[in-house]
C-alpha cells in the first residue's frame, strides 16, 4: 500500500492563482491536480467568488465535493448543488460601514453578491466589474443592492488604489465587517470575523482532515488567513507583497503554471 501523501489537503485560490488571466485552466494544471487525486489527497477550491460564480469552474475541474466560496462565508457541495454552510452580511451594518467609508474617502462605487446558490451579483451605477467574464445585473440605485440577503459588498474608488481604499476602510469600519482585498479592483466587506480560513477549517473538518496536512496556494492579502491556518503556504510570483511576506515559498506565476510546478514536485 502506498504511503499517505505528505499533504492530504491542497487548497487553491482561483483568480490569479489556479486560473490564467483568461479564466481558463491549463492542461498542465489539470494533470497536476489529477496526480493529487491519484495520490489520495483532496483538492479544495477556496475562493472569494460566490458559489454561483464558481459552479462552471468546478464542472471544468470535475469536482463533485466541497468548495469554499465567498471569502470563506460559504461551504458549497458541488455534488448536491447545496450550500452546507453560509453566513450573510447584515445589510444594515453593510450600509453603515459603507457610509463610514464614504465619509472618509468620498464617493465609492458598490456591488453585492446575493446569498444562495442562485444569488446574483448586483452592481450600482458607476461600478465596473473587475472580471468582465463574470455576469452581473446593474441596478438603478444603491437601495436596490439591499433588497435580498447578501454575502458581501464589493467596493471601488474612482481615484484611490486598492491598497489605499482597503487601508481607509479598515480604519473606519471596525467590527461592522471584515475588510479584504482579493484582486485588482476588488476591495470587499464581508461578515465580521469571516475569512478564507473560517470556511477552509469547516470544510477540512467535514473531510476529516487537519491543518497539519494542508498546503495552500494564493496571490492576494485575502489569502493570508488561509496561509496562517495551513501547514504551508505557497504564493504565486504575481502575488501581492503582503502575501509573499508570509509565504513559505514563492512559485511561478499563474500564467506559468506555478501550482503545477509545486504539485509535480510533491506528487512525483
Amino acid at each position: 500500500m502506498a504511503p499517505p501523501p505528505a499533504y492530504a489537503l491542497i487548497a487553491t485560490d482561483l483568480d490569479g492563482t489556479l486560473l490564467r488571466g483568461d479564466d481558463t485552466l491549463s492542461e498542465r494544471s489539470l494533470a497536476a491536480l489529477a496526480r493529487v487525486a491519484d495520490a489520495g489527497a483532496r483538492h479544495l477550491v477556496v475562493t472569494g467568488r460566490p458559489a454561483p460564480r464558481v459552479r462552471p469552474l468546478l464542472d471544468a475541474l470535475g469536482t463533485t465535493g466541497l468548495a469554499v466560496c465567498g471569502q470563506g462565508a460559504q461551504v458549497y457541495d458541488a455534488g448536491t448543488g447545496r450550500l452546507l454552510w453560509s453566513v450573510t452580511l447584515d445589510r444594515e451594518l453593510a450600509e453603515t460601514a459603507l457610509g463610514k467609508i464614504e465619509a472618509e474617502v468620498g464617493e465609492v462605487y458598490a456591488a453585492v453578491d446575493q446569498d444562495g446558490v442562485d444569488g446574483l451579483t448586483l452592481i450600482e451605477p458607476g461600478y465596473r466589474m473587475p472580471h468582465p467574464t463574470l455576469p452581473a445585473v446593474r441596478v438603478d440605485r444603491r437601495d436596490d443592492l439591499w433588497r435580498t440577503p447578501i454575502s458581501k459588498v464589493l467596493l471601488r474608488h474612482p481615484v484611490l488604489s486598492d491598497d489605499e481604499l482597503a487601508a481607509a476602510a479598515r480604519g473606519v469600519v471596525g467590527s461592522l465587517a471584515t475588510v479584504t482585498m482579493s484582486g485588482p479592483g476588488t476591495v470587499e466587506l464581508q461578515p465580521c470575523g469571516i475569512t478564507k480560513a473560517t470556511g477552509l477549517a469547516l470544510a477540512a473538518e467535514r473531510l476529516g482532515l487537519g491543518r497539519e496536512s494542508a498546503l495552500a496556494f494564493g496571490d492576494m492579502p485575502n489569502d493570508i488567513p488561509m496561509f496562517q491556518w495551513a501547514a504551508r503556504g505557497v504564493a504565486m510570483a504575481n502575488a501581492h507583497p503582503e502575501l509573499k511576506a508570509v509565504a513559505d515559498e514563492v512559485t511561478l506565476s499563474n500564467e506559468d503554471d506555478g501550482i503545477a510546478v509545486v504539485l509535480e514536485r510533491l506528487f512525483a
